[in-house]
């Protein structure tokens, strides 16, 4: 029964945030760059799990993409595949 419960929670989890303003996307795609780099340093931090050279370059990159999302200037607002 937990499992189902389980289940139910992930799916409204990827479901939910599709009913949320115009621009959550970009929200959304950078939370998913922080949770890559808060997931290494709970490893790290409370389990012991140093991150490798690898585990780091990967966060370099997610964080690289985090600040492209939110900080690249965009002409009103819009990117040129938006003004459709």
């Amino acid at each position: 029964m937990l499992g189902v419960l389980g289940g139910f929670v992930l799916f409204a989890y990827g479901i939910v945030p599709t009913f949320q303003p115009h621009h959550f996307h970009r929200i959304y795609s950078a939370y998913g760059g922080i949770f890559i780099v808060m997931a290494l340093l709970w490893g790290w931090v409370i389990q012991g799990i140093r991150p490798d050279t690898f585990d780091i370059i990967g966060a370099i990159i997610s964080l690289i993409g985090v600040l492209i999302i939110f900080y690249i200037p965009r002409k009103n607002g819009l990117i040129p595949s938006e003004s459709k």
